[in-house]
């Protein structure tokens, strides 16, 4: 959804990803707004699979101009993609498909917890998380909680990115709603749904962003328009912990 807002204010002229829309209701309004019709602006778009664009990050990652693969023979995506080349197989095997390197000017990534120094802590579905923060020339951590390097030290198998990584670390907590945060917060599915609804026209796009973007100067304010009842609602306060791993030599 997120792809989505930023498409529809304007803020977009080119995408790269594997899909564009609302998990929760389907297809984003206004990508195709602006990638059928140039509304408000021109779309170009550069297509992938999920597995492809993680490739491209997963290169950029690894420092090597590309990663070769079998998937993608036979599908249309391939075909006269800017990123993705047929090459022959040096050893003497089949054809490779090699994907390029892609990597970000800037990633932000939304943890569960960090120290000041930017070595972060993440749990639950990391996607391609750890690879964008890798790949990216620059890495800002958003984090519910900046804790004691201790708590990180306590944990070194957990510390997935690296503060060595890391241009900035911001303690936000609830700084990834409406979205979960694994052991924090859960999903609120309600403003997907009204998002999805509300985007279906242009009108109803300018009023969403009147609403929650443009008359929202800070984080605090639209906690404070997301209401405590809600934030009540979605705070994780059961316990399911991992088993104690003991790190003694």
């Amino acid at each position: 959804m997120a792809f989505d807002q930023l498409i529809g204010a304007g803020a977009v002229a080119r995408v790269i990803a594997a899909w564009v829309g609302n998990v929760a209701g389907g297809s984003g309004y206004a990508f195709r707004r602006a990638f059928e019709h140039g509304i408000p602006r021109p779309l170009a778009m550069e297509d992938h699979s999920n597995f492809s664009v993680g490739l491209a990050l997963k290169a950029a990652a690894m420092g090597v101009p590309y990663l070769p693969t079998f998937t993608g023979f036979g599908g249309d995506i391939v075909r006269d993609h800017p990123r993705i080349r047929q090459l022959a197989d040096p050893f003497g095997g089949p054809d490779v498909l090699a994907v390029g390197a892609l990597r970000p000017d800037v990633a932000i990534i939304h943890v569960q917890r960090a120290d000041r120094q930017g070595n972060a802590h993440l749990w639950g579905n990391l996607g391609l998380t750890v690879e964008a923060a890798y790949a990216a020339r620059r890495t800002i951590v958003t984090c519910e909680e900046i804790v004691p390097e201790e708590v990180i030290r306590s944990d070194p198998n957990r510390t997935v990115i690296p503060g060595f990584l890391v241009t900035a670390v911001v303690e936000e907590p609830g700084g990834a709603l409406p979205s979960s945060v694994q052991g924090y917060w859960r999903r609120d599915f309600q403003p997907f749904l009204d998002y999805h609804r509300t985007s279906r026209t242009v009108d109803g796009l300018t009023a969403w962003l009147g609403q929650w973007v443009l008359e929202i100067p800070d984080r605090r304010t639209y906690l404070e328009r997301l209401g405590p009842q809600a934030r009540e609602r979605l705070a994780v306060r059961d316990q399911r912990l991992a088993a104690a791993a003991n790190f003694a030599p």
